[in-house]
Formats: structure tokens, sequence, C-alpha cells
């Protein structure tokens, strides 16, 4: 059963058959993992289709209804790598569907991936611009996520923060700067009323804080506040980041630290998650690689 502890902004799906031997200490990878690391690097490449094609062949011959889930979430990042906001939605709805029927089974962690999903294809949406077929699937996840019954293993504040971020980020991506920075204050208060939570999810405050800056073109705030989060334990490595970062410093002419930033950050992007699915085309193209 996932914990507190576990429930980060961008975890994935966790509980497949397809990791059961590497659970019981085997190290030789099986087929189906080696198809999954084989088409994630297609998708790195831009071979979107060829990747598409191993990704259909295990939904297809999917051993059972869980590892079939895990196969077609790898089919809805594979369709984020082109931007493909319906596509990935469509393929995000079918995972949601085998949660349901683990209702019963597993309620809190059911109901959380429920929630997990919908938000996952909702920062797919956002990064592409699709920011109202965003918002549905941010007020989804969270409901979703909050019929998780009791005892409950990831508490109110925690989809209500999530929610409130996700909704500060939209504001400023439709250019309403007091709305964004009401979203932000909120943010903060979900935060210090819950200090177990915080724990976990406070890292993602100075990303927030940093994001709504660069959309409303407070670029001095979102430099400071994005470096800041790039300097907290657990965000050194998230592409999209890096490549914020890069934003603002091209918006205020410093190309040279951009270029730095935007090569960081397809060094970087090299997972198979909606981080690296936005930024990896991104910054390759800042680059001039394609």
């Amino acid at each position: 059963m996932l914990r507190l502890s576990a429930a980060v902004m961008f975890a994935g799906l966790s509980v497949s058959s397809l990791h059961t031997a590497h659970a019981q200490g085997t190290q030789t990878p099986t087929p189906q993992q080696d198809s999954i690391r084989t088409a994630s690097r297609l998708d790195t490449q831009g071979q979107h289709a060829a990747a598409r094609a191993i990704f259909q062949q295990l939904i297809t011959g999917a051993a059972d209804p869980a590892a079939k889930a895990v196969y077609q979430r790898r089919m809805a990042i594979s369709y984020a790598f082109e931007g493909d906001c319906a596509a990935t939605t469509r393929y995000h709805e079918m995972v949601i569907a085998y949660w349901k029927t683990r209702e019963s089974a597993e309620p809190q962690n059911a109901f959380y991936q429920q929630g997990e999903m919908a938000n996952e294809a909702a920062r797919v949406c956002i990064d592409v611009g699709q920011l109202d077929v965003a918002e549905k699937s941010y007020r989804r996840g969270s409901e979703l996520g909050l019929q998780e019954p009791s005892p409950k293993t990831h508490p109110k504040s925690l989809w209500d923060f999530r929610l409130t971020h996700a909704l500060g980020r939209l504001a400023a991506r439709r250019g309403n700067t007091a709305e964004a920075r009401k979203q932000v204050a909120e943010a903060r208060r979900i935060l210090d009323a819950d200090s177990a939570m915080a724990s976990q999810q406070s890292r993602f405050l100075p990303y927030l804080v940093g994001y709504v800056a660069l959309y409303t073109n407070d670029l001095g705030t979102a430099e400071s506040e994005l470096s800041k989060a790039l300097a907290l334990e657990g965000n050194g490595s998230d592409p999209f980041l890096h490549l914020l970062l890069g934003m603002a410093h091209e918006k205020q002419g410093d190309n040279a630290r951009a270029t730095a930033m935007f090569q960081k950050a397809y060094d970087l992007s090299m997972g198979h998650n909606p981080p690296s699915a936005f930024s990896h085309p991104f910054s390759r193209k800042k680059l001039g690689l394609q």
C-alpha cells in the first residue's frame, strides 16, 4: 500500500506483475522490461511510431490486467512526446478504468492511482497549451483521489495542494496574474496547515512561484525561485525545471545561460514520463538538434 512518503507530485503507476521478478531480487530483465526500455529509448529518439508498435504488442499480449495498465500508461506517455493531449488522455482513461476494478480489493491505492493518472494526463495537456482540458482533468483527479476511504493514506490536504498548484499555473498561462498569485497564497496556506504533508510537498512551492512569475513576466522572481527549486533535494534532476529556468534566461536576453539550461534539460530528459516528454523535444528544438 502506498504511504504519504511516496505521494510525490509526479509519482507514477507503482503496482504491476511486470515488476514481480525484480521485486524478488532477480537481476535478469524480463522480455517485457527489455521491450519497454527499447520502446522508451525510441521515443526519446523521436521514433514514436516504432515505439508505439512495441507498446501495442505489450498491451495485446499482457499477462493480466495490471500489466496491461502499465503498458497503456507507457503508450499514453509515448503520445505525450508528440504533444498529443487527446491520445494521452485516452490511454490514461484506460489505466483509470483498471484502477476502478481494484477499488474493493485495495481502495486506498486504487483511488490514489485514479487521481494520479488524471493528474498525469492534465500535466501533459497543460504543457502543450490545452488549458481547458488540463483544468478539467486536474479537477477530476482531485475528485477521484478524495474518494479514498478511511483510513486515508493520502490526506485531503495533499489533493488540495495539488489542485491549487495546478490552478495557479493555469491562471498564469491564461495571463490572470491576480488569480495566479491568489492560488500561490492558497498553496502556502495549505502547506502551513499540514506539516506532515508539507514535508513531502514543500519542494514544489518554489516551482509554482517561479512558474507563475515566468508566465506573468516577473522574470527576476522567476529566475530566483526556479533556481531555488532546483537547489532543493529531489528537484535537481528534473529536466522541466531546468527548461523553465532556461526560458527565464532567454526572456531576459541571456542566451548563453539559456542555452546551458536547455542543454541540461536535454541531457536529463531521457526518462519516459511527463517532464521528459515535454522537455526532450522542446530543448532539442531550442538547441537546434532537429
